[in-house]
């Protein structure tokens, strides 16, 4: 966790360097580079329970409020360096920002739970959260770009983190949830309670 943390700071610190950004175009980069490594603490939480009588929902529950603390901490993180840019309507859309820094750190974590639920190996369930997100949007993109968007985090995390979310976007995340969040979730519950009993 500290270094997603201190990956977001370095992405911050790395796009203020290079001229001066609005408070979208931070979260951008901070809020996606802590993504990458956010899912490995509700993997290893997913662990525990497997390991253990720990019951799944309030896991599931506290590792989802930790990462919504993660992107609170990139929006504070963004807020501080934007104070430093001299960029025109720096604080546009803010608030909508904000808010897709926390969902999207909450997904990434339930991505994380729910395939450390359905992957014995700790080790494999991490690289999984990266390689089977970002894998099937590059593949996606080579045989059928249109549905990326809605079978993957990434268009919708860009869309989110922009600010511009409109009807049909927040489809797309939706079916994103579903499948991502809620999904393997769901199914990692369902082995759980196979393997309890």
């Amino acid at each position: 966790m500290v270094v997603a943390l201190l990956l977001g700071v370095l992405g911050a610190v790395a796009v203020s360097v290079y001229g001066s950004p609005t408070f979208a175009a931070l979260s951008d980069p901070v809020q996606s580079l802590m993504s990458v490594l956010v899912p490995f603490t509700g993997a290893l939480t997913a662990g525990d329970v497997l390991r253990s009588r720990f019951p799944v929902l309030p896991r599931l529950l506290a590792a989802s409020a930790l990462a919504a603390a993660v992107g609170v901490f990139g929006a504070v993180v963004c807020a501080l360096a934007a104070t430093t840019s001299s960029a025109a309507f720096v604080w546009h859309d803010t608030g909508p920002v904000v808010a897709g820094g926390v969902l999207v750190q909450v997904v990434a974590q339930l991505v994380g739970t729910g395939l450390g639920l359905l992957i014995r190996h700790r080790a494999t369930a991490c690289l999984a959260s990266i390689v089977l997100p970002l894998g099937l949007w590059f593949v996606l993109g080579v045989v059928y770009p249109p549905v990326q968007a809605w079978l993957t985090p990434y268009p919708s995390v860009r869309n989110l983190l922009s600010g511009s979310m409109n009807g049909l976007a927040w489809a797309q995340w939706s079916v994103v949830v579903v499948l991502w969040a809620v999904g393997l979730n769901a199914a990692g519950i369902v082995r759980v309670r196979r393997v309890r009993t």
